[in-house]
């Protein structure tokens, strides 16, 4: 019996994997430590929410171990509540899922076919791009004038391409620029018809509360709107992997026949349920986050560094000299920030902020790092 060659597995995916890289989250934090001689690094690169859990949240997830043998049936139910009261939406409008990355790849599954055109705004999180290109999507980038979303030429761009979605971060990672309540109301009204809006609002508690888009608003009126949220960030719970959508009751049973079943574990269910008995350490998270935001920049611009305005839990700063070597040498001092080079911003970081010690003692060594790098140039 003659061998058969090895399955070519290229011949077998869809094409349109073809190119696409899978996401690479670097080297370990035990590796780091070990490749920079460090015994304590402090992560500043991926906008964890670094002041922690709310009270009572990991209490709740380790009370649910013993029932790991049970699926999250009843769980489910008592997310959509807590999030029900909190947002003052309807629980039948809640979507829970493991995170925002889950519930970007179902609504793909939902809306797009091959060839079908996305609106993307450029720069902004690159796991849309991804996701979206893998389901065969054509992608069309709108750029950010002056780092701040152009919703009205994303508004003209999916009218002229019959784009099916148009995606909007904000507050946009990573420049931490906010839309206001007019941009979004015109563009709204601008975007045409059969075509849906996807707004990631990640960030949104972080956003100074006169000057948040009440979205969940324009849900309720039935405009082509998909919330995204996470517990990521303010909530403190990146590792348990949690989110949820808020759209419109039809759509929610569509997303739920294409997200799988039973997607989220009974241990971050607790912990997000718990998080939410407590709304008002929403608020204190939030003013904490943005004390320690405006030192960091203080002392960033005291340093004659730039920064982008920011609504986010971080801050993008033009720091110019090279963004790679200044984030290795931060890295060697115990530090992780995200150099702009790898989303398409050379010359830029992105800073996570972080409780009040820990930015005074990263800006100084941040400062310390880039005058050791314009000493080196001017060296050489």
């Amino acid at each position: 019996m003659a061998a058969r060659r090895p399955t070519r597995w290229d011949d077998l995916v869809r094409p349109s994997l073809h190119g696409i890289a899978p996401y690479q989250p670097g080297p370990s934090l035990s590796e780091l430590k070990e490749r920079y001689g460090v015994d304590e690094i402090v992560k500043l690169n991926w906008n964890e929410g670094l002041f922690g859990p709310f009270p009572g949240a990991l209490e709740a997830a380790a009370a649910e171990i013993e029932n790991a043998w049970m699926y999250p049936e009843q769980a489910f139910s008592d997310l959509r509540e807590a999030v029900c009261r909190w947002r003052d939406v309807p629980p039948e409008q809640v979507v829970p899922a493991h995170g925002i990355q889950s519930l970007v790849r179902t609504v793909a599954d939902a809306f797009l076919g091959p060839g079908e055109s996305v609106i993307l705004p450029e720069p902004t999180y690159g796991l849309y791009a991804q996701v979206f290109a893998a389901a065969g999507a054509s992608i069309e980038y709108v750029p950010c004038p002056e780092l701040r979303l152009d919703l009205d030429e994303m508004a003209t761009s999916a009218a002229r391409v019959g784009a099916r979605l148009v995606v909007v971060c904000d507050p946009n990672n990573p420049t931490g620029s906010l839309a206001d309540q007019d941009e979004w109301d015109r563009f709204l009204d601008a975007v045409p018809e059969g075509c849906a809006v996807v707004v990631d609002e990640a960030y949104c508690e972080y956003v100074d509360p006169e000057r948040r888009v009440r979205r969940e608003d324009d849900v309720a009126g039935g405009r082509p709107v998909i919330l995204l949220r996470t517990f990521s960030k303010i909530f403190g719970l990146a590792g348990l992997r949690l989110g949820y959508a808020i759209v419109s009751e039809p759509l929610a049973s569509y997303l739920d026949v294409v997200q799988e079943p039973f997607n989220v574990n009974r241990a971050a269910l607790a912990a997000g349920t718990a998080s939410l008995q407590s709304p008002e350490v929403v608020e204190e998270r939030r003013l904490e986050a943005a004390e320690s935001r405006e030192l960091l920049t203080t002392l960033l611009e005291a340093a004659e560094i730039e920064i982008q305005p920011s609504q986010a839990n971080f801050v993008l700063a033009r720091v110019g000299v090279d963004d790679v070597a200044l984030a290795d040498g931060l890295a060697s001092r115990g530090f992780l920030i995200r150099a702009g080079s790898e989303f398409g911003m050379a010359g830029t970081v992105r800073i996570t902020v972080a409780p009040l010690p820990l930015m005074e003692k990263a800006a100084r060594e941040l400062i310390a790092v880039r005058s050791s790098l314009f000493a080196g140039n001017a060296v050489g």
